[in-house]
């Protein structure tokens, strides 16, 4: 059994979201919104590496989870919260 995709995800190469994905994502479609995080998911990490320490005391850099979340939640909600 193959599986449609919906949703043509082919970055052009500018590496811009196609439009049919923006506007869909702005509706709601779970599918879209998924795209649209994936396309900035490095991003949000790269936003969110902070120095942090482990339980011996050593320091090392990495992605502070919360601050993830709370980045990708603000994602999510620009997304629907935009007008087209």
């Amino acid at each position: 059994m193959t599986t449609k995709k919906p949703f043509k995800t082919d970055y052009d190469e500018r590496g811009l979201l196609p439009y049919p994905v923006i506007a869909a994502a702005t509706m709601g479609d779970p599918e879209a919104i998924g795209v649209v995080l994936r396309h900035y998911e490095s991003v949000l990490s790269d936003l969110s590496i902070r120095r942090l320490c482990d339980g011996r005391g050593n320091t090392y850099y990495g992605v502070d989870g919360d601050i993830y979340d709370r980045l990708r939640s603000r994602l999510i909600r620009a997304i629907l919260d935009f007008k087209l």
